[in-house]
């Protein structure tokens, strides 16, 4: 019977940079095991004659492989953070990418105040002195369809989205083939549902309004540290359609 070689994840490729950093102290458990099986971990006798695991060549080329991926999945990523941001600056709005803010989560019937720290890929206000007039939106950068999967998932993220902004948008990259990574109904209809393809956005399903009287004083303080997106100097082959985008 042929061994069954394990599918290698993030786990494993977390684990793997672990030990090559590490002094090889095993830690006995499922993704080890998995890894030994793999070939990526070797088991080696040391001097003082206990057992140590070591990372082989094709562990070596497994880690150089996904850090290729993230390095290429994070660049797709800023690009896009970059097109919406220009488009949301071009649009006349006010606009960071590096924003954290806290946010207030939904009672539950065991905490009757929650709060959570938020970091919107793209937040945006109206260029005006009258906060009713201000408008803020959220915008959530996918370029990967596990990514986002996972996304979804996180309630709570998403709530911490939604209390900030008046709208939250989900925006959606392509994969290799020019398909958008996920599919308009799988997006909460709390949101608005983006995609860019061949570098220009299209509204598939806009974001609902939601009254925003005032931005809360810890998202003022917030604004007040960070520093705004720069509209940049683009030439006409570069221009960012944004129709309809807000």
């Amino acid at each position: 019977m042929e061994p069954v070689i394990p599918m290698i994840g993030r786990i494993h490729t977390r684990r793997l940079r672990e030990v090559y950093r590490s002094a090889g102290w095993p830690w006995q458990d499922v993704v080890e095991i998995e890894l030994l099986a793999a070939g990526l971990l070797e088991r080696v006798a040391a001097i003082s004659g206990h057992e140590l695991v070591r990372v082989t060549d094709a562990g070596i080329s497994c880690m150089a492989s996904a850090l290729h991926d993230n390095r290429r999945a994070f660049s797709a990523h800023e690009s896009l953070v970059n097109l919406v941001a220009q488009a949301m600056v071009r649009d006349g709005r006010v606009v960071w990418t590096t924003l954290e803010v806290w946010a207030r989560l939904p009672a539950t019937p065991e905490h009757s105040s929650r709060w959570k720290i938020c970091k919107p890929d793209v937040f945006s206000i109206r260029n005006s002195s009258r906060q009713e007039y201000l408008e803020p939106i959220v915008h959530e950068i996918k370029v990967s369809r596990a990514d986002l999967l996972g996304d979804l998932k996180r309630m709570d993220k998403r709530n911490a989205y939604l209390d900030v902004g008046g709208q939250c948008w989900y925006v959606l990259g392509c994969d290799a083939k020019g398909k958008a990574i996920g599919e308009p109904d799988e997006i909460p209809m709390e949101c608005g549902v983006m995609v860019c393809k061949r570098n220009k956005l299209e509204v598939v399903r806009m974001a609902p309004k939601r009254p925003s009287p005032q931005l809360p004083f810890g998202v003022w303080m917030a604004l007040a540290k960070a520093t705004p997106v720069q509209v940049w100097t683009l030439g006409e082959d570069e221009t960012v359609d944004q129709a309809s985008l807000a």
